[in-house]
């Protein structure tokens, strides 16, 4: 799978039409020129129930809700590079959102997917700094998008938010250390495990008495998340 390569961005094309959210997803007038489409029940229902957005307040999750844009992008789209200025707060409704780097020789190098229900890019828009890495689409994609003009107010009305993405960001940062602590005192064969364990509760897709793991990875993406060569993978997984 070929990954796009960060340049000067020449922003993202929105599809548009003129439906609207209805209930709580109903776009003010004001906004509903940016706002391309209405999210399907699956995709309504991964943003309320995700674990962050489904413990804020209601006026909160409303107020969010009626400011957010939804972006449906294709498999390989760029959404920011490494270094660009924050303008967006994001959540994904379906699909993946692939965050990563490039090593020495040039290479794409994949640390990790950001998942349905979950929220991101707000760490640059608080403390004003560029993007610390690259993030693009990993497999059809919908997005709801908060600007930074509005992220902002919804920080001015709601003092609940501040609290709500200071527990978000002590999460990250615990999760941060386990997979330090994980590269540096497990074995492969346990990295794998418990790689596989989290991809398949988060996209985890039932069959039978089976568990499908929705989100596509080929082993080199496998191998970039845990540290590892593809051959060193492949080998693990046979053992399996």
């Amino acid at each position: 799978m070929a990954f796009p390569v960060c340049q000067a961005p020449d922003g993202l094309q929105q599809l548009m039409d003129n439906q609207r959210f209805d209930s709580t997803f109903r776009l003010s007038r004001q906004r509903q020129s940016m706002n391309s489409t209405v999210l399907t029940l699956t995709e309504r229902n991964n943003i309320e129930t995700g674990p962050w957005f489904s413990k804020l307040s209601v006026a909160l999750r409303e107020d969010i809700l009626s400011r957010a844009s939804v972006r449906r992008l294709s498999d390989g789209a760029l959404l920011s590079c490494r270094g660009e200025p924050a303008e967006e707060w994001m959540a994904v409704a379906k699909g993946a959102v692939r965050v990563s780097s490039v090593s020495l020789a040039g290479k794409q190098i994949a640390l990790t997917y950001v998942e349905p229900g979950t929220w991101f890019g707000d760490i640059a828009l608080f403390d004003g700094l560029p993007r610390t890495h690259d993030a693009s689409v990993h497999g059809d994609t919908t997005l709801l998008v908060i600007r930074k003009p509005d992220f902002r107010e919804l920080l001015q009305r709601h003092t609940e938010l501040y609290d709500a993405l200071l527990r978000l960001n002590c999460r990250r940062l615990r999760l941060m250390f386990d997979m330090v602590e994980d590269l540096n005192t497990r074995p492969l064969a346990s990295r794998l495990a418990k790689q596989i364990i989290f991809l398949a509760r988060s996209y985890g897709e039932p069959q039978g008495d089976e568990i499908r793991i929705g989100l596509q990875l080929a082993q080199e993406d496998l191998a970039q998340l845990l540290g590892a060569s593809r051959q060193r993978v492949n080998q693990e997984l046979k053992s399996f």
